[in-house]
């Protein structure tokens, strides 16, 4: 294991707005702060939003930025990925963004019965001949079913032409509400929302960018659970 992994692990344990929690913890008695994030984390009361799988925290950081009046939690299983993330948002002194690290299979022991506003999955692995393991799988959605609240949303933005029309095949099954919808955001859906939406959907990875510099498209879709 190289020298900067090493450093940054050791550096994830100092931040306060960083929880590690080991696979036995979680599966025997659940996060301690599982139903409590507003409480007893953040210590306010406010929209609580997640961002699955967010690799090095881009999406999650920007979002705390744009949207101070919300919470925002950061979910990946790479502590070299999460340091980035947890280390900006320090920099910056974002009080309303943290991370988990552990595997999004473990949600239901991270997070109570509706406490989640809002759920983003941005660049997820497509999974290419496992469509169990995607994250907008039933398996998948039914977890998203208990934990957001009534008229919570999913955004997936995503270069994968795979996952999107997979996600919109089991949108179409479920008989799912959606609220938005491009197959091809930056050329027509940042075109017709609000300044406030374009604001969001104009947040990019640094792997976004490298996939728009060889031409892909970028797809996304909001929608509901219930």
């Amino acid at each position: 294991m190289g020298k900067n992994k090493l450093a940054r692990f050791a550096e994830n344990s100092t931040f306060e707005h960083v929880l590690q929690p080991s696979f036995t913890e979680l599966v025997e008695n659940g996060l301690a702060l599982r139903g409590k994030w507003n409480a007893d984390f953040f210590k306010r009361d406010a929209p609580l939003v997640l961002e699955l799988g967010c690799g090095g925290g881009e999406y999650t950081v920007g979002l705390g930025q744009l949207q101070p009046q919300k919470n925002y939690i950061g979910v990946d299983i790479k502590g070299a990925r999460i340091w980035r993330g947890a280390r900006t948002a320090k920099e910056l002194g974002l009080a309303n963004v943290g991370f988990i690290r552990t595997h999004v299979d473990h949600i239901l022991k991270c997070f109570g019965p509706q406490e989640v506003d809002e759920i983003w999955l941005t660049f997820s692995d497509p999974q290419i001949g496992k469509a169990r393991k995607r994250l907008t799988s039933p398996l998948f959605l039914d977890r998203y079913k208990q934990i957001l609240k009534p008229g919570g949303v999913i955004h997936l933005k995503t270069d994968s032409p795979l996952l999107y029309d997979y996600t919109l095949e089991q949108i179409a099954e479920r008989k799912l509400p959606v609220h938005e919808q491009s197959a091809n955001v930056y050329a027509e859906l940042v075109q017709r929302v609000s300044e406030e939406e374009q604001a969001v959907l104009n947040i990019r990875t640094y792997y976004e960018q490298m996939w728009l510099a060889e031409g892909r498209t970028i797809h996304y879709v909001r929608f509901g659970v219930q």
